[in-house]
C-alpha cells in the first residue's frame, strides 16, 4: 500500500478540537506534505502585518495577532533558538519516495528541497533548479541547476544525482508512490524490465544540466520531474538493480539538501533538527527545530507553551478560546485537501455499488463533519478541494442523509433484514469493520455511524488505534471494511484522483477512470482539463470507490513571538518554516 500520500485518520481528526478536547499530537502538527517530493515552496505570503508576522498565502480571512505576549508561558519565553511543533509519530521512513505515511513526509520536507517548488497559486517555481526549458512538443524537459549546490554533508549536488534519482525510481523493485515512472520517459520500461543498463531518455548534459525526454505529453511532468534529489554517492553506493531493501537501512539517517539536518529521531517522543549550514538559501533563522511526537493533549501543549504551534477546527468557540490565551497569533485557513472513507473493495459486500451508495445515503455526514464542528467544514462529494481550479459538483449526487433511500438500495442488492434487524445475504451478515484513530472527535463519528447504520440494518464494529502507523499496517493487511483518511495537500487535481488508478484502492479497477485520468494529463489547456475532470468527478461520485466525507476549515494558532510564518494551500507551512524566527 502506498500510504505516504495519506494523512491522518479523517480530516476532522487531523485538527485538534478545543470543543472536544482532542488530545493527541497528530492534531497539532504541520499536516501532510503534497504527496510527492514537491512539498517545499518559497511562495510569498499575502497580507503581511506591520511587525512582519505573515498571514497566509492560502484561503484565509487573515491573521489575528496576539493581544498580550506577557501571558506567554515561561517555558516558551526561555526558548531563544528553538521552535517546537507537534506531529503524529512518523514511521521513520524519511527517504523521499519511500515514506510510509504523510508524517514521514512532514519530517523529510525540512531535509530536502526539490528541483521545482510551487508558489501560493500552485504554479511552478524555482527550487534547486534555477530554470528549465520545455520543448515545443512538450516532450523534452531540461533543468538547469543552481551553482554550488551541496548536500548537508558538504558534498556537491550535480546532475548525476538527479539522473540517479530518476533512474532509481524506474527500478523494478521500487514499490513506492512516486509518479515519475508514470511519465513514460523514453527507455524507462526497458530499464525496469532489465533490458537496458540506463534509461535512454535521461541525459546528463553537464554537471549543472540534465534533460528527460517523454514519449507523450503530461501536464504534471514539470513538478514530477522536479522532485527531491537523492545523493548518488550516499544512496547509490550499494545500489544493485532489482534490490532496494538496502535503502531501508538509511531511512533514519537521511542525507538531504534542505534547510535542516536530522539530528535525532526518538520514536514516540520527538524528531530533532539542526540548521543546515550548506543550505543553498542560507541557514534557517531558527537554529533548532523539533517535532514533538509524544501523545498528549494538543490544547494543553499549546496552553503550557510546550509547543509553539497547533491547529484546530475553525469554530467560533475555538477561536474565542484561543483569543483568551492572549499569546498566540490565530490564522483561519482552508487547505487543498479532502477527507474520505476508504472502502475495502476486495470484500464481497462492498463490491456492489448499490451497497456503497446505500452506506453513503445512510451516513449523516452533515452531522459528523459540519454540525459537530460548528460549521467548520463542509460535506465533500468529489475528489477535489473547493479551492482547486478543477473543482465542480455539477452533475453529481450530493447523497443527502436519506435512510429510506439507503434501505431501498440494500433491498435491491439482496440484503434482507434478519430477526435481529441486521441484514443478511447468502447466510452472511452485512457487517462493517471500521478502523479509526484514537482521538476525541472519533467518538462523534462512531456514535453517529453506529446509530445511522443500525437504522439501515448494518452491523458496525469500530476498532480504534492509538498509533497511526499501527492503523496503516492494519489497512495494509486488508482486515477492515472502512478506514477514514484525508489526502495531503493537493497541488494538481490529478493528485486527488491518482489513488483510483494506481492500485491504492484495492479492488477498484475501472478502465474508464484510467482513460479520463490520462486524458486530463495529456494537455496543459486548463479548460480542456476542467471538462475532463468534471466527467471524471461525476463518474467517481456515482461509483463511490470511497465515500467522500469533508472539506475542513482549520485555524492555526502559533506563538506570537514567531515571525514570518505563512501558509500555502498547497504545501502548508513547509514553505515558510526556514524563515521562522523568534523575536
Amino acid at each position: 500500500m502506498k500510504r505516504n500520500r495519506i494523512a491522518e485518520v479523517t480530516a476532522a481528526l487531523l485538527i485538534g478540537s478545543l470543543v472536544l478536547s482532542a488530545c493527541n499530537g497528530g492534531g497539532s502538527g504541520v499536516e501532510s506534505p503534497a504527496g510527492k517530493a514537491t512539498a517545499a515552496t518559497t511562495g510569498n505570503a499575502s497580507g503581511a502585518t506591520a511587525d512582519g508576522n505573515a498571514a497566509s498565502s492560502g484561503d484565509t480571512d487573515g491573521v489575528i495577532l496576539a493581544a498580550d505576549l506577557s501571558k506567554l508561558p515561561n517555558v516558551a519565553k526561555q526558548r531563544t533558538d528553538m521552535i517546537i511543533v507537534g506531529l503524529t509519530d512518523p514511521s521513520g521512513a524519511f527517504t523521499p519516495y519511500f515514506h510510509q505515511s504523510g508524517y514521514d513526509g512532514n519530517v523529510s520536507s525540512l531535509l530536502y528541497t526539490p528541483l521545482v517548488t510551487v508558489d501560493d497559486k500552485g504554479l511552478p517555481k524555482a527550487g534547486l533548479a534555477e530554470s528549465w526549458d520545455i520543448s515545443e512538443d512538450q516532450l523534452t524537459y531540461t533543468f538547469h541547476l543552481r551553482k554550488d549546490l551541496k548536500f548537508s554533508d558538504g558534498s556537491p549536488l550535480t546532475a548525476e544525482d538527479v539522473a540517479f534519482t530518476w533512474t532509481l525510481l524506474h527500478d523494478k523493485a521500487y514499490d513506492g508512490d512516486a509518479q515519475l515512472p508514470t511519465l513514460s520517459i523514453e527507455g524507462g520500461e526497458a530499464y525496469k524490465a532489465g533490458k537496458a543498463d540506463t534509461v535512454s531518455g535521461i541525459t546528463v548534459v553537464d554537471p549543472l544540466t540534465i534533460s528527460a525526454k517523454l514519449q507523450k505529453p503530461n501536464a504534471m511532468a514539470l513538478v514530477i520531474l522536479g522532485g527531491d534529489v537523492l545523493s548518488k554517492a550516499y544512496y547509490g553506493k550499494d545500489y544493485r538493480f532489482g534490490q532496494l531493501d538496502y535503502i531501508k537501512k538509511l531511512h533514519e539517517k537521511p542525507l538531504g539538501n534542505g534547510p535542516y539536518v536530522l539530528e535525532k529521531f526518538i520514536p514516540g517522543q520527538e524528531v530533532r533538527y539542526v540548521a543546515n549550514e550548506h543550505y543553498y538559501a542560507g541557514k534557517p533563522k531558527a537554529p533548532r527545530f523539533i517535532y514533538k511526537t509524544s501523545e498528549g493533549d494538543t490544547w494543553q501543549y499549546l496552553e503550557t507553551g510546550e509547543v509553539d504551534y497547533a491547529s484546530f477546527s475553525a469554530t467560533k468557540e475555538n477561536i474565542d478560546k484561543l483569543k483568551r490565551l492572549g499569546f498566540v497569533n490565530i490564522l483561519p485557513y482552508t487547505p487543498s485537501t479532502y477527507g474520505y472513507l476508504q472502502l475495502n473493495l476486495e470484500h464481497e459486500p462492498l463490491k456492489d455499488k448499490r451497497v456503497r451508495q446505500a452506506l453513503t445515503y445512510g451516513l449523516d455526514r452533515q452531522s459528523i463533519y459540519v454540525d459537530a464542528n460548528q460549521g467548520a467544514g463542509e460535506v465533500a462529494n468529489v475528489p477535489a478541494s473547493p479551492i482547486s481550479w478543477a473543482y465542480t459538483e455539477e452533475g453529481t449526487n450530493p447523497y443527502p442523509y436519506d435512510p429510506v433511500k439507503a434501505n431501498q438500495l440494500l433491498d435491491e442488492a439482496g440484503w434482507a433484514k434478519g430477526p435481529d434487524g441486521i441484514r443478511e445475504k447468502d447466510g452472511k451478515k452485512l457487517s462493517i469493520h471500521f478502523l479509526g484513530s484514537k482521538n476525541a472527535q472519533i467518538d462523534t463519528f462512531i456514535a453517529v455511524a453506529k446509530e445511522n447504520f443500525d437504522a439501515i440494518g448494518v452491523e458496525f464494529t469500530p476498532e480504534i488505534f492509538a498509533d497511526f502507523n499501527a492503523l496503516v499496517s492494519k489497512v495494509e493487511g486488508g482486515d477492515y471494511d472502512i478506514a477514514s483518511f484525508s489526502t495531503p495537500m493537493l497541488t494538481d487535481p490529478s493528485e486527488g484522483v491518482l489513488q483510483f488508478v494506481d492500485g491504492e484502492i484495492k479492488g477498484y479497477d475501472n478502465p474508464k477512470v484510467k482513460e479520463l485520468y490520462d486524458r486530463a494529463l495529456s494537455t496543459t489547456d486548463i479548460e480542456r482539463r476542467k471538462a475532463v475532470y468534471q466527467e471524471l468527478f461525476q463518474l467517481l461520485n456515482d461509483e463511490l470507490p470511497v465515500i467522500f466525507t469533508s472539506y475542513k476549515k482549520t485555524v492555526y494558532a502559533y506563538n506570537g513571538r514567531i515571525q514570518h510564518l505563512s501558509v500555502s494551500p498547497f504545501t502548508g507551512l513547509s514553505s515558510s518554516l526556514p524563515n521562522w524566527e523568534l523575536k
